[in-house]
């Protein structure tokens, strides 16, 4: 492990005590949405490219847009989780689950996701993996959302472990929603893929960042539309080969 790997897993072990529930841990807390945050920190993402993404999401997070969200979402609040992911092997919950009601507590938040370092640096594109990985933490956690989405920000296909397509009926089982965000600054039609295989669930939706600098504009419009339940209408994508079998 390089030094750079050894010290973002120090911070995180250090951080972990002081990411207990901002409010009682109840079981079964009502909350109008659990929401798992997804980063791609695989090897075709430089640290330049993650950087990106970690600034638009708490850029996204600080708008005046995602409060507005907020209040539309219901009286509950948004119980909401980072993870960081790449091969099968890793998967990181960089910032545990907490509660946001209000604009104040979505810049707290968005404060935390600036000062997260990358957990995962390197490996391969396991996105069956890390659906896998978001559905074991909306198992475990003690919310009760009325509405479970896993968004997954990428710029690859699968390229080991499970593949997505091979969840949906799992996803549907609990009632979670995947969506995805495809940034196709290294494959254009990456926003095809995630829309036949890996997004499922009620309302599942793709928004697609044509460079890692579209990022943040692309995530405030998804997470506005993910906290407020929105509707999506988007046209039938091109019909493209299924995965192997294997």
């Amino acid at each position: 492990m390089g030094l750079r790997s050894l010290m973002a897993v120090l911070f995180l072990l250090l951080i972990q005590p002081l990411q207990a529930w901002p409010l009682s841990a109840e079981e079964n807390r009502p909350v109008d949405l659990e929401l798992i945050l997804a980063v791609d920190t695989s090897s075709s993402v430089s640290e330049d490219e993650f950087n990106l993404q970690m600034h638009g999401l708490a850029s996204a997070f600080r708008n005046r847009a995602v409060a507005e969200a907020l209040e539309a979402s219901g009286d509950l609040g948004v119980a909401v989780s980072l993870i960081q992911w790449a091969d099968n092997r890793k998967q990181f919950t960089v910032i545990d689950w907490l509660v946001i009601h209000t604009a104040e507590e979505a810049a707290a938040f968005a404060e935390q996701i600036e000062k997260t370092p990358r957990a995962v640096v390197g490996g391969g594109t396991a996105i069956g993996g890390v659906i896998k990985y978001g559905l074991r933490q909306l198992e475990r956690n003690v919310f009760n959302g009325r509405r479970k989405v896993i968004d997954i920000s990428g710029d690859g296909r699968t390229n080991q472990g499970i593949h997505p397509q091979r969840l949906k009926d799992a996803v549907v089982a609990q009632g979670v929603t995947v969506n995805g965000l495809a940034i196709l600054n290294e494959d254009p039609a990456i926003g095809r893929y995630y829309r036949e295989f890996v997004i499922s669930g009620t309302g599942a939706f793709v928004m697609s960042a044509t460079t890692y600098e579209d990022f943040a504009a692309a995530m405030l419009e998804k997470l506005v539309k993910e906290i407020s339940g929105t509707p999506i209408a988007e046209k039938a994508p091109p019909v493209i080969a299924p995965p192997a079998a294997g």
